[in-house]
């Protein structure tokens, strides 16, 4: 069964999630959020144990409200608390008034932010609750909420962040004009999509997800309440469940073929690594197609792999013969070789990933799935694999568009070319066509209903990925996996997790800067085989 706290939402979604809980099950909204503010003041108190003083900023909203019930708590427990209010609580309605009643019989000092900014006082010895905002925002954030997030942000004291960073897009990642830079996030009921890509993983801190004891039946789909996840969080233990032992009499020819084609000058250590990340998660074979300069550094390099110099896509032709299926682009470039060698990669039809300067020349028209009467390639078998800018190529667009939503950018680039796609980056996604059978019970998928498009986001990896040659690895990766008969989407979302965890392993024994795409070999090598 997908585990509730690996499904996530957009804010209309969590919406629709509380309605049910409180009109559909009878839990009272106060109620929930009670429990809402107790959960994060018992986080808050588990991360920071003896606070000399909490600061709770609260919006007029229910994310306010929470606001007040965890600074009625804290006063209860004889911490002191003060709350500094962005919006006049005779103006609280509902649930927040409620709460608000509550902070205030408990005898919570509060002021009004302006009261706070005319005072000249500066945020000391203190933890923050930032309680501004939540999911609700729609547009930039406000003048009076964007000094209040400057003033928390140049504290640079420790911040708990209710449910969403203020200024973050639960939907997409983005930052609407300034965000709180949390140290931790405790989000309730369904968890936010934008929490884990774009901005989210920067601004999010620790994150905990905390269901608030909401009953199962709120989240189940049916034809009358239809509940749509923006996209289905990985787990790398599930997806390793597909992935199928080997017999004892297993033989090479069993796991498939993968021939890397790239590396135009001075970039030949791109089709070498790509093609050492094959070999490492258990191809059969793998074959590079390079330029001749290249092919005695790869040889010593590594000797397992058949490496052949070609000049032109016409000595390319004969190497597409036996191949299962096609890793095309790391160190490809975009010269007159680079455009012979997809074009005649298109032509074969054989299965592909497609990466880094294959995806540039794509961008560009002139060779293609279509590009010609005599190409007319089965893109379903294709998987992309762009990061933001050679996605913004793709879509004809700016790098800042893709930032702004992921989510529809990733489905965007499937649509267009009918491909799977994996869009790198902190909280990297892929969309593709649903899982099945045994796939499915190890991951499901979000769906894109109109587009039958489900999408996945891998929660792991770290900065120290930043580097030359991650892409290489990546794409290897995926190729391997594909050629042991792996169906695309289970391959490329596999892919993306061993890849991100090998990278966690070896941030964590030697640390992320200075961490090399090569470096992710001896660990990668350990995951596949369930170490």
């Amino acid at each position: 069964m997908i585990k509730i706290s690996n499904r996530l939402y957009t804010a209309k979604a969590v919406r629709e999630l509380d309605r049910r809980a409180i009109e559909d099950e009878g839990i009272p909204g106060i109620v929930l959020m009670k429990r809402a503010g107790s959960e994060a003041f018992d986080a808050l108190l588990a991360r920071w144990p003896a606070p000399d003083k909490i600061t709770v900023f609260c919006g007029g909203g229910n994310n306010g409200g929470d606001g007040y019930i965890i600074a009625g708590l804290a006063q209860q427990a004889l911490i002191p608390v003060e709350i500094i209010q962005l919006a006049d609580a005779q103006k609280l309605s509902g649930d927040a008034h409620r709460a608000w009643v509550f902070a205030n019989a408990a005898g919570v000092a509060m002021q009004s932010w302006q009261s706070y900014q005319s005072s000249g006082t500066q945020l000391t010895n203190s933890v923050i609750v930032d309680a501004l905002l939540g999911t609700g925002i729609s547009g930039e954030v406000r003048a009076d909420y964007h000094a209040a997030i400057t003033c928390i942000n140049q504290s640079k004291l420790p911040v708990l962040a209710v449910d969403i960073p203020s200024g973050l897009c639960s939907d997409t990642g983005a930052v609407r004009g300034i965000a709180v830079e949390a140290a931790m996030t405790v989000s309730f009921i369904g968890l936010k999509v934008g929490l884990l890509t774009g901005r989210g993983p920067a601004l999010v801190g620790e994150l905990m997800y905390r269901g608030l004891t909401v009953p199962e039946i709120v989240y189940e789909d049916s034809a009358d309440k239809p509940m749509p996840v923006a996209a289905q969080r990985l787990e790398l233990e599930a997806l390793l469940s597909t992935f199928p032992r080997r017999e004892r009499d297993a033989h090479k020819g069993r796991f498939g073929h993968v021939l890397v084609i790239g590396g135009d000058k001075g970039y030949g250590g791109a089709v070498a690594m790509s093609a050492e990340a094959a070999l490492r998660v258990g191809a059969g074979l793998v074959s590079v197609a390079t330029r001749p300069e290249h092919v005695p550094a790869l040889l010593a390099r590594r000797p397992e792999l058949m490496v052949k110099g070609v000049t032109s896509g016409q000595e390319l032709e004969p190497y597409l013969q036996g191949p299962t299926l096609i890793v095309i682009g790391p160190g490809l470039g975009r010269s007159p070789w680079s455009e012979q060698m997809l074009q005649k990669a298109i032509a074969s039809g054989l299965p592909m990933v497609v990466d880094a300067d294959a995806l540039n020349i794509l961008s560009e028209g002139r060779v293609g799935a279509k590009a010609s009467v005599a190409t007319d390639a089965d893109t379903s078998r294709w998987v992309l694999t762009p990061h933001p800018g050679e996605a913004a190529r793709l879509l004809g667009c700016s790098n800042a568009d893709i930032q702004a939503d992921r989510l529809a950018a990733c489905c965007e680039i499937a649509k267009k070319y009918s491909a799977t796609v994996l869009l790198k980056g902190a909280g990297t996604l892929i969309a593709g066509s649903a899982m099945t059978g045994e796939q499915a019970k190890a991951g499901g998928g979000a769906t894109d209903s109109a587009a039958e498009l489900s999408l996945w986001l891998c929660p792991y990896g770290n900065p120290g990925m930043a580097s030359g040659g991650m892409g290489d690895v990546l794409a290897g990766i995926i190729g391997g996996l594909l050629a042991q008969g792996l169906e695309a989407s289970t391959a490329t979302c596999l892919g993306a997790c061993l890849h991100s965890v090998a990278a966690d392993r070896a941030a964590a024994a030697s640390g992320e800067k200075g961490l090399l795409a090569s470096d992710l070999f001896v660990p990668l090598r350990q995951l596949v085989n369930g170490q």
